[in-house]
């Protein structure tokens, strides 16, 4: 647990975690893999996350979920992170949401084949979830690294989302919290796990949680 004064600090913490993930793991297999995640509260950590990594031309850019959009869509999180961060040579590994959710998740599937995430950027929704697995949804159940998500609560409803089987295999997980709003749900996914608050079934032994003074309220 790292507890930050407000959301600069926390986003450079989660940026400063990431990075020595990131160096690590190229200096000693040669290549990384990073897992990214969408909405508001990662994009500040991506801008502060290019500079920080000495050498982008090994790292290889995953995504924990994305929506099902054109690549060029407001809501594409591929767009998101490609806007933000500055990462020179890395290799980039998009989900193609356009294709459908069924569609998309299988070619990621065949895309992700036998690799081992090194580490992964997570954020929580005020519900509890957490990339786009949602309270007491069947997508929480799926085998397999990527499902397609249908009739998801929060819109657009037809997405695609990492497992938590491909989460829970990564190396190292950083779930980033920010804000006042956030504190219950982050409370909620540090109790006992629970379907009906999906970021509580993350791999704890290999969870860093950072988190804004006022994320952690409730504890």
């Amino acid at each position: 647990m790292q507890s930050a004064a407000d959301s600069e600090a926390a986003s450079l913490a989660a940026a400063t975690l990431l990075a020595r993930a990131v160096d690590e793991t190229v200096a000693t297999r040669g290549a990384a893999h990073l897992a990214l995640s969408g909405g508001s509260t990662p994009r500040r950590c991506y801008e502060l996350l290019g500079p920080l990594v000495e050498d982008w031309r090994a790292v290889h850019l995953w995504f924990c979920d994305e929506r099902c959009v054109p690549p060029d869509d407001p809501l594409s999180n591929s767009r998101m992170a490609r806007e933000a961060l500055d990462a020179p040579g890395a290799t980039w590994h998009r989900i193609p949401g356009e294709l459908g959710a069924a569609a998309a998740a299988a070619a990621y599937e065949r895309e992700l084949a036998d690799v081992v995430l090194d580490a992964a950027l997570l954020g929580i929704g005020e519900d509890g979830h957490t990339a786009s697995l949602f309270p007491g949804h069947p997508a929480l159940a799926a085998a397999g690294r990527a499902v397609a998500v249908h009739d998801a609560p929060k819109p657009p409803p037809e997405r695609v989302s990492l497992t938590l089987q491909a989460l829970n295999g990564a190396r190292e997980l950083v779930l980033l919290v920010t804000g006042r709003e956030k504190a219950p749900a982050l409370a909620a996914a540090l109790a006992e796990p629970s379907r009906s608050v999906p970021a509580s079934l993350l791999a704890r032994a290999r969870l860093t949680v950072v988190a804004t003074r006022d994320a952690l309220a409730s504890r």
